[in-house]
């Protein structure tokens, strides 16, 4: 799956991607050592040194003398990584509780108090209060399901453990009718210990490419209510036996809750009407939860497990930023949106924190001429369309980068 490696692209500044300041990330890297290293997140992750050995061909193209030059204005990974903590310590130091947790868990307990609401409405014959309904269900159900599980998932909800652990057993297993156990694992774990390395975190999982361009982008989604628990139920066989009792039930509990509120609340007589709204409502924002999760990650530069670059050069190029948008900042949360290169840097902010922090981490990236992703959800839109086969189909290419010790 290469990407085009256009010149008028080069010239531009922008990554063939179709990614503002992702530049000189398909350049060839030639390393002699490797170094294991503990990532900030507490997985442990191959963080090697790069030691370059360049090729005639590479520096007369001008791309491995490019991305050398880019790789040795960043310096050293480590020490790029210390000072930009420091700085956003300093950041979390200064802010209130209410700014590090209470501003996120507002907007779930509001979510939480506005269901009643939208099981009521759904009683009513009238067109307007019915859709309304609908839409209070769908924005509540999105923001408990996606927002309070990513969350939960990260214990960026509460400092206590104890606290984090019930927190994600609720949104993840009660709300989403997914597994705690196996959530956390396969996003904290995987995709955020090993951001963009090819068979680890790469986000494959994604990937349907048995489905063309058009089903995959705009039908698939509304099964997502559907997938998902059936998903969870063939991952159960992962985890322990208590573990796994303790998912169905609260995944169990969660959906039949919802059906019987349907069917005794909200007053609908047939068992497959119910059925269909709870399917309508738990769908609502579907299409934009996929298309989040695709357009940050796939189409930006991958790595093998043993030739990815330091910890901050592979978050920034491998990492890629929406820009605000009020109803899936609300539903998502900023650190699925506009603050996810923030997000992957440190992962255990708030959502609420990632955008008080955002300013900083730009500002210092920029600064030490590392890439900060970001282009628009049309953007990133027209080019899944247009290179559908490339990104969701084919195999990725391992981006190879130029740079020094």
């Amino acid at each position: 799956m290469p990407l085009e490696d256009s010149g008028a692209a080069r010239r531009s500044g922008q990554h063939p991607c179709g990614v503002t300041g992702c530049e000189g990330t398909r350049d060839t890297l030639h390393r002699d050592e490797l170094a294991p290293d503990v990532s900030r997140t507490g997985v442990i992750a191959e963080d090697e040194e790069l030691w370059p050995q360049l090729d005639d061909g590479d520096v007369t193209s001008g791309r491995g003398e490019d991305a050398r030059r880019a790789l040795q204005r960043a310096g050293s990974g480590e020490a790029l990584m210390a000072e930009l903590s420091e700085r956003v310590q300093k950041v979390v130091r200064s802010s209130s509780w209410w700014e590090r947790h209470g501003v996120d868990i507002c907007i779930l307990s509001c979510s939480l108090l506005a269901l009643p609401v939208g099981f009521l409405c759904l009683r009513s014959a009238h067109a307007i209060p019915f859709l309304v309904g609908v839409l209070t269900l769908g924005v509540g159900y999105h923001t408990l399901a996606v927002k309070g599980s990513h969350l939960a998932s990260h214990n960026a909800l509460t400092k206590s453990k104890s606290w984090g652990k019930v927190w994600a057993v609720f949104f993840i297993e009660f709300c989403s009718a997914f597994t705690a156990e196996q959530a956390s694992y396969n996003h904290v774990k995987l995709h955020h210990g090993y951001t963009n390395v090819i068979g680890l975190g790469d986000s494959s999982t994604w990937k349907l490419p048995f489905l063309n361009r058009y089903i995959y982008m705009f039908i698939a989604p509304l099964a997502v209510p559907i997938i998902t628990p059936l998903v969870a139920l063939d991952l159960l066989r992962n985890v322990e036996m208590r573990a796994a009792l303790r998912t169905v039930c609260l995944m169990s509990l969660g959906l039949c809750c919802h059906y019987c509120l349907l069917r005794h609340v909200s007053g609908f007589q047939s068992p497959w009407s119910a059925l269909l709204c709870m399917l309508l409502t738990r769908s609502l924002l579907a299409h934009p939860y996929i298309h989040v999760n695709i357009f940050q990650h796939i189409g930006l530069p991958m790595f093998a497990a043993d030739r990815k670059p330091k910890r901050i050069q592979q978050m920034s190029l491998g990492v890629l930023n929406l820009p605000r948008n009020a109803l899936l900042d609300w539903c998502f949360g900023h650190s699925l949106i506009s603050c996810h290169v923030e997000h992957h840097l440190f992962p255990s902010l708030s959502d609420n924190m990632c955008l008080k922090i955002k300013p900083v981490v730009s500002q210092y990236l920029k600064e030490k001429r590392l890439p900060y992703n970001e282009d628009t959800y049309g953007s990133r839109l027209q080019l899944f369309l247009q290179k559908y086969e490339e990104l969701m189909v084919h195999a990725p290419p391992i981006t190879e980068l130029v740079g020094i010790q």
